[in-house]
């Protein structure tokens, strides 16, 4: 009988503590454990240990160990939050920075059980090696070292002596194959296991083994980062790039030996800094012909010792330069660090911008700005420069949909401020 997994929902910066449950779900010491190997292998950087429990930082994303999904949801308000708004924030934002190919789910699948994370980037694999299987898997020339019955190749001296003093008529060569079991199919055939292994017990299944039945037999391979390396980009190999990047999203983030129990953990986490980053940079060059500036990010420079600097966005019309460093956190009615303003003064002057803006999300959009003062002044020094402070509403006005129109809010106020 095929195993339900359960879930769990939780936000960024949340505690879980073990032996408790949560809307009657129970968080076991073994998935405490699990959690705790799996931050170890990831130098801490996902979670804080605290008594009996996992403080979450601010990696967002989805985990599967020992028959629990644990769904980790981006949030930016103290208020009682629905977790499908956030989860649909999450979606969206990795579908715009893509990240996540959003697949229509069956309605009949929906009503049947909650669709999370994991099932979307499952399903999102699948139709794409399907794809690939309607179209044509294609053979690739590899070399193989075996017994044949013909000679052909390079005949192995040593391997041949020993193997068939008794079959004279067998050959032992290293000779080329023209075959579909090669290197990219071996890739595209583990992370299917994978998926295999991690969707028992929902719709997702069933459609995985079909996919398995369609797809050739292949070499069972140990695949590391450097095995993605050894992959050749052709004309041939092109349509294969999504499946790929899916299968190694699916496969580097697999632990095959992290949990205590028999079943596998696999995760999927993003760092919100970087995600939020990534989706204004994106809104913004989705507007820049409309307002006649150049967008670009991640524009670094020398700073000290081979140490450089880079503001997350820059902004530019013609001479004039802005320069944005967005922030993943609820700012509220609190002031901005001394060390992100020392930030915003250096970036700048490095990139000779008048304003750099700490961009927040927020319920509500508004913008101030404060000038420096001026580094000299007493010594007649003009250079003039601000740092501005924006909060930008995540949702549509009046709804929980993720805000398409950021960008035009963005630039909109930049260019007024240009004009001035």
């Amino acid at each position: 009988m095929l195993k339900d997994h359960k879930k769990i929902q939780v936000f960024e910066h949340q505690t879980l503590y073990y032996g408790r449950e949560y809307k009657g779900v129970l968080f076991k010491e073994s998935h405490f454990q699990a959690l705790v190997k799996l931050n170890d292998l990831h130098n801490s950087q996902y979670f804080t240990i605290v008594h009996k429990g996992i403080k979450f930082k601010q990696y967002v994303g989805v985990i599967q160990v020992d028959g629990l999904t644990l769904e980790i949801l981006p949030k930016i308000d103290n208020n009682e939050a629905d977790e499908n708004v956030w989860q649909s924030v999450l979606i969206d934002m990795l579908r715009v920075t893509r990240k996540l190919k959003v697949q229509k789910v069956g309605a009949a699948n929906v009503r049947k059980q909650h669709i999370h994370l994991l099932d979307i980037y499952f399903e999102w694999y699948l139709n794409e090696v399907q794809l690939l299987i309607r179209q044509g898997l294609i053979k690739q020339y590899y070399k193989e070292t075996s017994n044949v019955k013909a000679l052909k190749g390079k005949l192995e001296f040593a391997g041949h002596l020993s193997k068939n003093l008794v079959h004279k008529e067998r050959f032992y060569t290293t000779h080329q194959v023209y075959d579909k079991d090669h290197l990219v199919h071996q890739i595209l055939g583990l992370a299917l296991d994978i998926v295999a292994q991690c969707s028992k017990g929902n719709y997702l299944y069933g459609k995985c083994k079909s996919v398995q039945l369609d797809f050739p037999d292949v070499q069972t391979i140990s695949v590391t980062e450097a095995t993605f390396s050894k992959l050749s980009k052709n004309r041939k190999t092109a349509p294969y790039e999504t499946a790929l990047s899916i299968a190694r999203l699916i496969i580097l983030n697999f632990a095959p030996n992290i949990s205590s129990g028999t079943e596998r953990m696999l995760a999927l986490l993003f760092d919100m800094n970087t995600l939020w980053e990534e989706y204004v940079l994106i809104r913004l060059k989705q507007v820049q012909e409309e307002y006649g500036v150049t967008i670009s990010g991640q524009q670094s420079k020398g700073f000290w010792n081979g140490i450089t600097i880079r503001p997350d966005i820059l902004i530019q019309k013609e001479t004039t330069r802005y320069v944005i460093d967005t922030k993943w956190k609820n700012i509220n009615g609190s002031k901005p660090s001394t060390d992100d303003l020392r930030q915003m003064y250096v970036y700048n002057d490095y990139w000779q911008s008048e304003k750099a803006m700490l961009l927040y999300p927020a319920n509500a959009t508004s913008f101030e700005t404060k000038d420096f003062t001026p580094f000299n002044a007493l010594e007649g020094n003009d250079t003039h420069h601000a740092c501005g402070l924006g909060k930008i509403a995540v949702f549509e006005a009046g709804n929980t949909k993720l805000d398409e129109g950021i960008g035009r809010v963005l630039l909109g106020w930049f260019v007024s401020e240009m004009i001035k």
